[in-house]
């Protein structure tokens, strides 16, 4: 790139000798060029030369590279004006910490820098502090590399843009920086965005999943591996950029130190612990080789006075600390119970914890979920950072159940299992209780946590695949649970968990579906819900629309706002593949449904139909429908589908329940246009019935429970239930 931009300006400098150059900054500045990355350049000049030829050089040099397909990001500024956008802009300054001569007259690119960087050292203490602001509203947007479920290799926290604000800052002369390391760590993350560049073929710095087995195979890791080492650079990063700055903050308060006769005057907090200079630091009787508790006392103490632990005190810890081979002591426990409890301010804690190598020791299981990706495409966190956002999450329901320690402590081990080969939840149950007795946890409460951890996904899961209406469902739920401290303690968890998630995991819709849930198991815990044999299929809450003939004569349909979607009332006269009907109409109008659920009086059927756009019109929905209904509308070409030769095959299965009104069948496949209808209409071609329908989608993959009857409205038998799961198969293949 040096060779070609030369070249260029050579061709269009002219007779302009001196005062004119071509600087490189930013990554090409740094000689850090990606495949697709932009090449930064200014064109500066000294104050002297004319500015109408300067930009006719500029002109004619921007087009050159232009016609060579160089994907520029360019401009012109005179000495003058790059000391004085440097003085109001900390992004200019930095960049020029990185500028970089490329043509022309190397003096006034030694001038420019010369100057600029005066300017950020005399300036650096109130300059940083601008920069510290900026980077904090950055990683407000793009999180930490080390954490987020599809990281930022440039933006996030401990990404390549730090790297850079790290170089800004040894350039002030402040404070030292580890520039190897610096150097070796920017360099590794070069190596995966070089060819997530080439492997992705466009600028990108988002390291998705769908790539990363690509880039792994090219470095000759797995894709695991790969994930978890760039995960790792991150975290290295990001803890480099938070000890510089904690450096930067100790000269500014230095002035300010209480001194005594023997020295610095450290605030003696608990027993081994103190505060000195607004850090947590171990005291002159601290024994960490014969008192292991002090690591939960000074994380205690660094939680609740929202200070960080001092490094010192950190090493001292990791070296001398041994637990021993038998459950924690009381005092200790609590200490740790205090820890965990400490809401948002665990987070920092636990980190600085974890990268001083002091979780291990008292927690190895940590070691499998550490920097360990999420299989769900719903998932924002890391497994590990999403226990931490869980337990975070405890904090604001203590006052919702009767031991907010053992919500605490299921929050933080509900996905311990996912570091070991096996559904998560099962073989994490006998780890889960295994941990709590070593954390001194008694055999009651042991087992309680790992009952909180085997069920974390009991509540969200059937709330969302079933009819949370037919009482069924909650005297089935109802039947893994004890009690209602034992409920109140799961639907806790059950919030935790989603909202540590991601914000779809705990939508509106979600979450109503819970709630609703847990109100009806508890009326079954207490002895009030409703018989089974109440129930026709249609939620009591929800009135019935008029369905004499007359009134319904083609069709009459009626919208509400519900949640963040609508709902839809649809009473039609009843024939057989009306629903499947009414699916594909729905469809073909652009509607996402979630779940639709059928009455049948006389000869008119009433339907219910959640979907997911809010504000649906009426008038405009029921002219969409009304020529599929007339018969006008040819819906298996309409919304056909062929499978890919490298998609997966469609899982259709008839689930196993306690009791059944009706027979479950369970679909599980990608989530395309049209499913819905392709299962309707093979079930109407079967002759059965369909009582409610039951969608949900987790990233790109449909989970659908169809409550199948048959003319009886009563589930089918054994062969009917068999026959029916091999035609929605063969339908969907």
């Amino acid at each position: 790139m040096d060779r070609v931009l030369r070249e260029a300006f050579a061709a269009v400098a002219g007779d302009i000798e001196t005062g004119l150059a071509l600087a490189a900054i930013g990554g090409y500045g740094r000689a850090q060029l990606s495949p697709h990355s932009d090449v930064d350049v200014v064109l500066v000049h000294a104050d002297h030369l004319d500015p109408a030829e300067v930009d006719a050089r500029a002109a004619a040099l921007w087009s050159r590279l232009w016609d060579a397909k160089v994907p520029l990001d360019h401009s012109v500024r005179s000495l003058t004006e790059m000391e004085q956008l440097a003085a109001t802009d900390h992004r200019v300054a930095i960049g020029v910490v990185d500028a970089r001569y490329v043509a022309g007259d190397a003096g006034a690119v030694v001038g420019m820098r010369s100057t600029v960087m005066a300017g950020w050292r005399r300036e650096a203490r109130s300059r940083l502090a601008q920069v510290r602001q900026d980077r904090d509203a950055r990683l407000e947007r793009s999180g930490q590399l080390a954490y987020e479920a599809v990281p930022d290799l440039k933006n996030s926290g401990g990404g390549l843009r730090d790297a850079v604000l790290l170089r800004a800052i040894a350039a002030t002369w402040l404070v030292d920086v580890p520039a190897r390391e610096v150097a070796h760590l920017t360099a590794e993350l070069l190596d995966v965005r070089d060819l997530l560049h080439e492997v992705g073929g466009r600028r990108t710095d988002k390291l998705v999943p769908e790539l990363v087995p690509d880039i792994a195979a090219r470095l000759g890791l797995s894709p695991a591996d790969l994930d978890v080492h760039a995960r790792d650079v991150g975290r290295r990063l990001d803890h480099l950029t938070a000890r510089a700055w904690r450096r930067l903050d100790d000269i500014a308060r230095s002035p300010h130190r209480t001194v005594g006769s023997r020295g610095p005057i450290i605030e003696k907090v608990v027993p081994g612990v103190g505060v000195l200079d607004t850090e947590v630091v171990l005291t002159t009787d601290a024994a960490p080789a014969t008192d292991p508790e002090l690591l939960f006392r000074a994380a205690a103490v660094s939680a609740r006075r929202n200070l960080p632990i001092n490094q010192a005190s950190l090493d001292r810890m990791a070296r001398e600390i041994r637990w021993p081979d038998e459950p924690m002591p009381a005092s200790t426990h609590r200490w740790l119970v205090d820890l965990v409890s400490s809401g948002r301010r665990l987070v920092p804690v636990w980190l600085q914890l974890d990268f001083a190598g002091l979780i291990d020791p008292f927690f190895p299981e940590w070691a499998g979920i550490r920097l360990r990706g999420s299989s769900s495409p719903i998932h924002r966190f890391t497994v590990d950072r999403h226990s931490l956002e869980a337990v975070v999450n405890a904090d604001e329901l203590n006052r919702e159940v009767d031991r907010p320690d053992l919500l605490a402590a299921a929050c933080l081990l509900h996905d311990i299992g996912k570091g070991v080969p096996g559904d998560h939840s099962e073989v994490g149950e006998p780890m889960a209780v295994a941990i709590a007795r070593r954390w001194g946890f008694d055999e009651s409460d042991a087992a309680t946590i790992g009952w909180l951890v085997r069920r974390h996904l009991l509540l969200p899961t059937i709330a969302t695949r079933r009819d949370i209406e037919d009482p069924v469902t909650a005297s089935n739920v109802a039947e893994f649970v004890p009690d209602e401290a034992a409920l109140d303690l799961l639907s806790a968890l059950t919030t935790c968990d989603a909202r540590a998630t991601s914000a779809a995991a705990w939508s509106d819709w979600r979450r109503s579906l819970v709630e609703g849930l847990v109100r009806k198991v508890r009326d079954h815990l207490r002895g009030t819900e409703l018989p089974a044999s109440t129930y026709a299929g249609w939620p009591a809450h929800v009135p019935l629309p008029d369905l004499d003939r007359e009134a319904v004569g083609e069709f009459s349909l009626s919208v509400e706002p519900h949640h963040d979607g609508s709902l839809l009332t649809i009473a039609v006269p009843d024939r057989q593949g009306m629903l499947a009907d009414l699916a594909g109409g729905l469809t073909v109008a652009g509607l996402n449904i979630r779940s639709c659920r059928t009455i049948t009086v006389d000869d008119v059927a009433a339907t219910l139909w959640e979907v997911t756009r809010p504000g649906v019109d009426a008038t405009t929905l029921a002219e969409r429908i009304r020529p599929v209904l007339e018969g006008r509308v040819d819906l298996a070409q309409r919304l056909a589908y062929r499978l890919e030769r490298d998609e997966y095959e469609p899982r259709v299965n008839v689930l196993d329940a306690l009791e059944q009104t009706a027979t479950l069948l369970q679909v599980r496949t990608l989530d395309r246009r049209g499913l819905m209808w392709t299962v309707s209409h093979t079930i109407a071609a079967l002759g059965h019935h369909i009582r409610s329908v039951h969608l949900s989608t987790y990233g790109d993959e449909a989970r659908d429970v169809f409550y199948v009857t048959g003319d009886d409205n009563a589930a089918l038998g054994d062969d009917a239930a068999l026959a029916l799961r091999q035609a929605v198969s063969d339908a969907l293949a």
